[in-house]
């Protein structure tokens, strides 16, 4: 008797067989087709017993994130598909390279609950939207503390809010300053020293700075205010902080930046990029920015880079040194994503040892482990690691608030142009909008 698996097998052979017996008679009017057709059935069902189902192909795992230029993320994600026995593949789906325009993209589909997203590329900024809007998922406590193994512990706080893991630190970067040592004999300690300086030099002194109206000018104010010893919003995130006395020297910092002839009415518009290219022009002296500047000039301005060198960035009393913000990838795990076990195990992977290593190398992107800032490849990218190492350990947060963004505009709105601030007068106009960023008020 045959057992049900060979019925069914069988079963299924006659269905096939039937099918083209119907097609075959009814596409060819021969009397004889049928029974040509019917002669066919041996040899049909032999080829028909010699088929197998096709292997159930592994899942596909979709990582969101920013399209990053020089192949590193897309060798990490066949690196973990590879590694992963088959469990899963892993396929980069990349996202605009401006940061407000990838969270914009990814919003609206977490909002209507996509579960095509399965790890997301996280700026640092997000983790505490996406968490309390119940978008991505909180890491396992075994993971977490495996999360927090060897990492620079402010990189660990960016993914964490409310007392929870809810990324896995990837990359991460943070502004230095970048000055030329055949105009200066010393990197200047703050920004007052630095603004004095570049207007001793004169016409070639400039300072390159970030100071159009986005997120560039929410991170020098962050990073100011951190510097002169004071914070954004209270403890627990619910009210603006902006203690007074910090707040009014870090107004002060930034009219006085704006008011001197050694920036100019170009720092009103001035984002990371337009830094980099006036000081590569050759023009400047000073400039604060991102670790990718360096590899930019080696390639763009090889007798600039020459004479380039690098400090901490400028703090703002003498015997307080700057806290500078803290930027990066974290990777998420989308909350409607069909597979999160296995977007689990692939986010630890992309975010291991060697996959750093390989994105320090070939894209630039500063590693979250503490040791890789040892090794070799790493420092032959960054000359400077030990100085990003130490820059990063004492790193600032931008505020932890799920609102986050509106707190950003906030912030930015009011204070551009900084050749306008008026310390006295916004302080008060500061602490105001903050207020109402937090309340969701007005700010559109």
């Amino acid at each position: 008797m045959p057992s049900s698996r060979d019925y069914n097998a069988n079963h299924s052979y006659s269905q096939v067989i039937e099918s083209f017996l119907k097609r075959s008679t009814s596409a060819i009017p021969c009397p004889g087709a049928k029974a040509h057709a019917v002669a066919l059935m041996p040899a049909l069902a032999v080829l028909l017993a010699g088929c197998e189902a096709p292997a159930p192909s592994a899942p596909t795992l979709n990582w969101y994130v920013f399209d990053e230029p020089s192949g590193a993320f897309a060798e990490a994600a066949r690196r973990c598909s590879d590694g992963s026995g088959g469990a899963y593949r892993v396929d980069l789906q990349p996202l605009p390279a401006d940061a407000d325009r990838q969270r914009e993209q990814l919003v609206r589909r977490l909002a209507a609950g996509d579960p095509a997203i399965d790890i997301i590329g996280m700026d640092v900024i997000w983790t505490a939207e996406l968490a309390a809007a119940g978008w991505i998922l909180p890491w396992p406590e075994e993971l977490a503390q495996r999360a927090e193994e060897g990492r620079i512990g402010a990189t660990v706080a960016s993914a964490t809010w409310d007392g929870r893991l809810w990324g896995m630190p990837f990359t991460t970067n943070t502004q230095l300053l970048w000055y030329r040592t055949d105009r200066v004999d010393a990197p200047p300690a703050t920004w007052d020293a630095m603004i004095a300086e570049a207007e001793r030099i004169g016409q070639n002194g400039r300072i390159q700075a970030q100071g159009a109206r986005y997120e560039g000018l929410t991170v020098l104010f962050v990073s100011l205010l951190a510097s002169a010893g004071g914070s954004v919003l209270s403890e627990d995130g619910r009210s603006p902080a902006l203690p007074e006395a910090p707040t009014r020297r870090t107004l002060e910092v930034m009219q006085r930046l704006a008011g001197s002839p050694a920036t100019g009415p170009a720092l009103a518009t001035e984002r990371e990029d337009q830094a980099r290219l006036a000081f590569e022009a050759g023009g400047a002296a000073f400039m604060v920015n991102y670790t990718y500047v360096w590899p930019s000039a080696k390639a763009n301005a090889p007798e600039v880079a020459r004479h380039m060198s690098w400090a901490r960035w400028p703090g703002v009393a003498p015997d307080r040194p700057s806290r500078v913000t803290i930027g990066g990838i974290n990777l998420g795990i989308g909350a409607f994503s069909r597979y999160p076990e296995l977007a689990l195990d692939a986010a630890a992977c992309i975010a291991g040892t060697d996959n750093q290593r390989i994105a320090a190398e070939r894209g630039g992107l500063p590693p979250t482990m503490a040791a890789l800032y040892d090794d070799p490849a790493v420092r032959n990218t960054f000359p400077f690691a030990d100085l990003l190492r130490a820059t990063l350990r004492d790193a600032v947060q931008r505020p932890q608030t799920p609102l986050y963004s509106d707190v950003s505009l906030a912030i930015s709105h009011t204070l551009h142009p900084m050749s306008r601030i008026d310390p006295d007068r916004d302080l008060g106009r500061l602490r105001e909008a903050i207020d109402r960023a937090l309340h969701s008020q007005g700010l559109l």
